[in-house]
């Protein structure tokens, strides 16, 4: 057989080159993509006239310091955050933050904030508004494992972005000394004092200063960069700046903050670094006059680099600590001879590159002692010598830390007092610890587990991490014995639900009333002290993934059985760490809520009979028993009475409470409703009714306490377990209609209201008629 020949490629010539190249000069993506980084890079700078009208026209972003640049970051990333506990009116700022754009997005090695640690960011950022940050480092202090680093890397990745954005800018000194000016002033003034005796030298002499300089070659400048990145504001000299600022900003609200408040202080206290002083005095012994000498000022966009240190430095525990002053011979040498002496001396620290900046030291550890030694002076007198000159230092200061390495501090009493410690455990939220799993996993895993499952197993790791003791949380309920069938004897459980802000439904009304404002306070300040033992964020990464390996190749949804097999029976190390009992109590938890769902599901109500009666009731509260009256919500005629009052009321409080018990109650809606209902919502809001927080929470209440029943009809109901079981089959439609409508309002309920698949719903129904839920709650 004769071989067949490869038939050969056709290469296209090119013969225009000029056609080529034409195309290439209309490519306006390349021009775009100019245009983009010009506008988000720009740093030229500008003349300090035209600062001064930005001033006059937006002071509160042109006058700003890296603290109050700081604060304006964190809220640009960070929207404003949700209030916590909605059932109550106290509000101790326990606030659910997203923190996604700022430690999520963009980021290669994303950090997640559970709502304890967001909290306490937050409120260290406002403190940064209030002014009374100075001379102090902030240490944030957690074990290994908990994402100290991450969380850092992260904060000054989105600090350099913001410092690029529109509203992220902040701006620092820069001179442009005017060569022949300055020179020319100097000849001048020598012609003045050669030829000011001589009759010959009176048309020099007649000659003003500006008219001489005319006659001089083009400008030249000396580019002079302030190393410590003074704001421009500062080079008005402090004597005069409070009455040029008045003039200069129209707005008198703020001139009123610039004026009085602490967060503006620096404004006009503050002196500029020993260099711009230095240039500034030199100048007017050679050019005498302000004007000119402002004319040679400019403000420049601060550049944040952490890559070059500029505005942002990070040093490792191996970093070497710099102990030489940095120089700059070259323009020392420019600096001499422009102004024919040698007293501006270009010399500073390699602190002055994060003056206004950022300094951030991680890991308190080998040459990071000794660098956090030396900053103590720094930190607390803001000023130290570089040779013969002093250097002041006005920076954010901030660094990691272990909880073993505090002892290379603790012991110095002057040091403690300039250390501000951030808690930044291990996490304590559930939710967040399942945004990780997903993170790392892909969103899809949540998809491998039946509802509330996946929860569990981050309660369960997280159990390891919390302190079986909680004084606050013990003070606030006096009797535990009562939740034993829903919650662990430690009350761990419910601490769980406290710090993701929730509060379950299963407490009873004289717990919840108790859950006031101080309670809640003690209870979060008690998390300050959790999280720094148990299985860390990577090991509970590690556990996931052999647990996700073992239990989802069936493709199967994974159940609690499955997650209480794993811990009890395949993990014996694991086991160690969790507190005794703890699995089971979470497996009783786990049925009471699983069973509310199937009710609920089960479970058919008239709304707006519902709706009515509360209404009712809360227009009857107001009236004593023996009156008519009709209520303007719904139109009724009430006949007020003890027997009207008790029927509404034992769907709260039971049926078998004290007359006490509901009177008490009574009172307390009637006061709820005087005070916050009618007076604030209805009145000043112009809410209606069943607008109101006290209504939804009657509400809620009201059809949670009536579905408590819907499946009692169906616990021995074998037909009813079976007709589940063939849901979705042939056999099926062999069932009564009236049967197969109930599974089949059960199941889609299931589906729709809490994310169950359909073999999901027949699992758990199933579930909860096998182990006889309904008897045992």
């Amino acid at each position: 057989m004769s071989k067949q020949k490869k038939p050969k490629t056709k290469v296209k010539k090119i013969e225009n080159f000029e056609e080529i190249q034409g195309r290439g000069k209309r490519l306006e993506v390349l021009i775009n993509l100019s245009n983009d980084i010009r506008e988000k890079e720009n740093r030229l700078p500008i003349l300090f006239n035209d600062f001064l009208y930005l001033v006059a026209d937006q002071p509160e972003l042109a006058l700003r310091n890296i603290f109050q640049l700081f604060h304006d970051m964190v809220h640009y990333f960070v929207p404003e955050g949700k209030d916590e506990y909605e059932v109550s009116n106290d509000s101790i700022g326990f606030v659910r933050y997203d923190f996604s754009k700022m430690f999520v997005r963009d980021c290669d090695d994303p950090f997640f904030a559970d709502r304890l640690f967001a909290n306490r960011f937050m409120n260290l950022a406002k403190s940064f508004k209030k002014g009374i940050q100075n001379n102090h480092i902030y240490l944030f202090e957690g074990p290994p494992g908990s994402g100290k680093s991450t969380f850092l890397n992260n904060l000054l990745l989105q600090l350099e972005a913001y410092t690029k954005t529109p509203e992220g800018f902040m701006f620092e000194t820069y001179w442009r000394l005017d060569v022949d000016k300055i020179s020319n002033f100097q000849e001048f003034q020598n012609q003045i004092n050669i030829f000011g005796k001589e009759e010959s030298g009176k048309s020099n002499l007649k000659q003003s200063s500006e008219e001489y300089l005319k006659t001089t070659h083009p400008k030249k400048f000396l580019d002079v960069p302030c190393p410590s990145h003074d704001h421009p504001i500062l080079q008005i000299p402090k004597a005069f700046r409070k009455n040029f600022l008045d003039e200069l900003i129209s707005d008198e609200k703020f001139k009123h903050k610039i004026f009085n408040d602490k967060e503006y202080e620096w404004i006009l206290k503050d002196s500029p670094c020993h260099i711009c002083s230095s240039i500034y005095n030199n100048l007017i012994n050679k050019v005498g006059d302000p004007l000119e000498i402002f004319n040679m000022i400019n403000a420049r966009r601060m550049d944040f680099s952490r890559q070059f240190g500029s505005g942002v430095s990070v040093y490792n525990p191996g970093d070497e600590v710099m102990k030489k002053p940095i120089t700059n011979p070259t323009l020392q040498k420019n600096i001499n001879e422009l102004f024919k002496n040698d007293e501006i001396k270009y010399i500073h620290s390699y602190l002055a590159s994060t003056n206004n900046g950022v300094h951030t030291i991680m890991d308190i550890k080998e040459h990071n002692v000794e660098r956090l030694i030396d900053l103590h002076g720094i930190i607390s007198d803001g000023v130290h010598k570089v040779e013969l000159v002093e250097e002041r230092i006005k920076t954010l200061f901030v660094g990691l830390i272990n909880p073993e390495d505090k002892r290379h501090y603790e012991n110095v009493k002057s040091f403690q007092d300039r250390v501000i410690t951030v808690c930044i455990p291990y996490i304590l939220d559930y939710n967040t610890e399942v945004a990780i799993y997903k993170n790392k996993f892909s969103e899809s895993v949540t998809s491998k587990f039946l509802p509330r499952v996946l929860s569990n197993f981050a309660k369960i790791i997280i159990s390891t991490r919390l302190n079986l003791d909680s004084p606050a949380i013990n003070r606030w309920i006096q009797d535990s014995e009562k939740y034993r069938k829903y919650i662990d004897r430690n009350l761990m459980l419910l601490k769980m639900d406290i710090y993701t802000g929730k509060i379950p439904t299963w407490l009873s009304e004289e717990d919840i009333k108790t859950f006031d404002r101080q309670t809640r306070k003690e209870i979060i300040a008690d998390s300050e002290n959790e999280g720094a033992h148990g299985i860390s964020g990577r090991q509970s990464l590690n556990v996931f993934n052999s647990f996700i390996s073992k239990y989802t190749k069936t493709g199967k949804p994974v159940t609690m059985e499955m997650v209480k097999s794993f811990f009890l029976q395949d993990s014996e190390k694991l086991v160690e760490y969790i507190p005794e009992g703890f699995i089971q109590s979470l497996e009783d938890l786990y049925d009471f809520n699983v069973l509310q769902e199937v009710k609920e599901s089960m479970y058919f109500f008239n709304e707006t009979q519902i709706s009515n009666d509360i209404q009712d009731y809360l227009f009857a509260i107001n009236y004593e028993p023996g009156e008519k009256v009709k209520c303007t919500n719904t139109g009724h005629l009430i006949e007020i009475s003890d027997n009207f009052f008790k029927n509404f009321e034992a769907m709260f409080l039971g049926t078998t409470s004290s007359e006490e018990q509901r009177i008490q109650f009574r009172k307390d809606m009637q006061s709820e409703y005087v005070s916050k209902t009618l007076s604030q919502e209805i009145k000043l809001s112009g809410k209606k009714i069943t607008d109101t927080e006290q209504y939804k929470h009657l509400f809620n209440k009201f059809t949670r306490n009536l579905k408590e029943n819907s499946l009692t009809p169906y616990i021995d109901n074998a037909n009813f377990r079976r007709g589940i079981i063939d849901f979705g089959t042939q056999t099926f439609n062999a069932y009564d209609e009236k049967l197969k409508k109930e599974i089949k309002m059960l199941i889609t309920n299931l589906k729709c209201k809490f994310g169950y698949t359909q073999e999901g719903a027949k699992h758990i129904c199933v579930y909860v008629l096998d182990k006889d839920l309904v008897r045992k709650y």
